[in-house]
């Protein structure tokens, strides 16, 4: 068993070696293959549309913010002038420009999340695209933790991060457009902030400029020494509550199984520990962000005051009316809420940062789980097509070196239509020899030839039904565009499943509402339907009656008379429809030859070799 573990994680070190070197890479080195992606997408044209349509707005708007500052330096002044009509004019014209920002501000959300769900919808089809290539989910699954819950990377992972991009995105550019519009309305404003000092007056150009930037800079620093552990913890609660959703899905999955060993108590002793786990976070980011809420609450606080006793000296002096001190405050705090757009959103930056950074890992990593190509010659097993359509073996040593599975002969040739079943000793050997003919594993040495993998079905041990409706898995893989509903409706009666007829666009989870021998019989029909060249199959009639095993030969013997066949195991309840019957036996390095020993011998030291590794049955 130790082999076939090696086996199955011949690909996961590459694997393993990028997470670590991921999570030391900068910021750039994660973002920039999802920006160049998303640039080559089909998706990009439609994006830019609503990305220049949202800029306009904002542009738009921010010349109307600027416009609602000047009017509340003409609204004070009006006050003073104690004059209904000038009030009533002033009212009018507040009423045009917050009508207007309104209508802006309404269609800039509606932009703003239009572009969320399109972003989630590029990121989340790129996910499933990478991860669902040929083999890679299985290798993955094999990755360790890293690789686990797949279900958090692609759907809760990628939702979070294309909102958090388009939110802070656009919050960045907004922020830094008022800045620049504002700085230059409150450094001419700072010309009327006029200073007295024995008898002299003087103005610091930029003076109000200059404290809002130092003020911001602050602010921003602070924020930043006493958050950044946040982006840390944020990407472990994600790893944490992802491992909680994954042990409560697995109770749920083998609730019968639990029930029936009255493990209860077990499984929830089990989930305690991830519980801990994710509330032992929860509560460092609590402490986190409270520490945090003392610099951004009180810099809030603060900036409400520290406009106005900036400003004071020329509202004193007399150079500033109090629509005057009005503006400059105004554009005192357009200018520095602009640059105290880090302070405000540090807890999602770092939160954004940490989802980056797990995205990054996993999409990225996906390309190291391919096999790395190999050339053929001593120590590499080499997975070819077979030219005339058929299956051969070639000096095949299967696994690691030290203990590899081999056939008694060096060449074996497999026909079309020839049946023939593969046994080897353990559970285990069955399973590496499986993966080795789907391609899965690659650990070996010698050459095999494989018919084209549109002409062969493989069925695995635990048969697998796509969640769905019945049609949908009886046909799968195909779609239910390519068959018609009478063919459909004919696989399933000549199956024995009659019964099912009026379910077909029920949707179920079929591999928990369907018995056992009846999911055995839609595997048949998925045969009767597909019509495969070669079929490959763990043993699927060690649980099937005489009836079913009946229909089975039945349906070889008529629509699937030409199909060859490979069943791995012993296949004892179909003796008489193999054709031949080969063994692999795992030769071990201090071993002269590869040699099997009869049932029941405890001594192997006198029990007698018998050879027979390939024999017609």
């Amino acid at each position: 068993m130790v082999a076939n573990k090696t086996s199955e994680t011949a690909q996961t070190p590459a694997w393993k070696k990028f997470c670590v070197e991921n999570n030391q890479r900068r910021f750039w080195a994660q973002a920039l293959p999802l920006l160049r992606d998303l640039n080559i997408s089909p998706q990009r044209n439609r994006l830019l549309l609503m990305v220049g349509g949202l800029v306009l707005v904002i542009l738009v708007n921010t010349f109307g913010q600027i416009k609602l500052n000047a009017w509340f330096g003409a609204f004070y002044d009006t006050l003073l002038q104690r004059s209904v009509s000038l009030l009533v004019n002033e009212v009018v014209t507040f009423l045009i420009i917050v009508g207007g920002l309104l209508c802006l501000v309404v269609a800039q959300t509606w932009l703003q999340e239009t572009i969320k769900v399109r972003l989630r919808e590029w990121l989340t089809h790129d996910l499933m695209d990478k991860w669902l290539k040929p083999g890679r989910a299985y290798h993955l699954s094999q990755a360790g933790e890293d690789g686990a819950n797949p279900d958090q990377y692609i759907q809760a992972d990628a939702r979070h991060l294309a909102e958090m991009s388009a939110s802070l995105t656009i919050g960045l550019f907004h922020a830094s457009l008022l800045l620049v519009s504002f700085v230059g309305v409150l450094w001419t404003l700072s010309n009327q902030v006029v200073f007295s000092h024995g008898g002299t007056s003087f103005t610091v150009p930029g003076y109000m400029v200059w404290c809002a930037l130092a003020y911001a800079f602050t602010g921003s620093w602070l924020t930043w020494f006493i958050g950044r552990p946040l982006i840390k913890l944020n990407a472990e609660r994600y790893a944490r509550e992802a491992d909680l959703r994954f042990t409560i899905m697995r109770i749920n999955e083998t609730v019968k199984s639990v029930a029936l060993g009255r493990g209860e108590a077990h499984e929830r002793r089990t989930a305690n520990g991830s519980i801990v786990h994710v509330i032992d976070l929860g509560q460092k980011l609590a402490n986190g962000h409270s520490r945090l809420t003392w610099i951004t609450s009180g810099y809030g606080w603060l900036a409400l005051l520290v406009p106005i006793l900036l400003a004071t000296p020329g509202f004193f002096s007399g150079s500033l009316t109090i629509g005057g001190l009005m503006m400059v405050v105004g554009a005192f705090s357009q200018v520095q809420n602009s640059l105290r757009w880090f302070v405000d959103n540090f807890p999602g930056i770092a939160d954004w940062r940490a989802t980056l950074l797990r995205v990054s890992r996993f999409r990225n990593g996906l390309s190291h789980l391919d096999p790395a190509p190999e050339t053929a010659g001593p120590g590499s097993l080499v997975l070819e097509s077979h030219p005339q359509g058929a299956m051969s073996f070639d000096n095949v040593a299967i696994g690691p070196s030290d203990s590899p599975l081999t056939f008694a002969t060096a060449s074996i040739e497999i026909r079309s239509g020839e049946r023939v079943s593969v046994d080897a000793a353990t559970d285990g050997d069955r399973s590496l020899l499986l993966r080795t003919l789907v391609g899965l594993s690659t650990q070996g040495s010698g050459t095999i030839l494989f018919p084209a993998a549109a002409d062969v079905m493989f069925v695995p041990a635990r048969l697998h039904f796509r969640i769905g409706t019945l049609r949908e898995a009886l046909i799968y893989p195909a779609s239910p565009a390519e068959l018609d509903d009478t063919l459909v409706s004919a696989a399933l009666v000549r199956a024995g499943l009659i019964h099912l007829l009026g379910r077909l666009d029920d949707k179920e989870r079929w591999d928990r509402t369907l018995p056992v021998l009846d999911q055995q019989r839609l595997m048949l029909a998925r045969f009767i339907l597909h019509r495969p060249a070669w079929v490959l199959f763990e043993d699927m009639a060690a649980t099937a009656n005489d009836q079913d095993l009946r229909l089975f030969r039945s349906i070889f013997a008529r629509e699937l008379v030409g199909t060859s066949v490979i069943g791995i195991g012993a296949c004892t309840a179909l003796n008489g429809f193999f054709g031949r019957k080969l063994r692999l036996s795992r030769r071990l390095e201090t071993a002269p030859a590869p040699v099997t020993y009869d049932a029941g011998t405890a001594d192997a030291g006198t029990a007698r070799p018998r050879p027979g590794l390939e024999a017609a049955e």
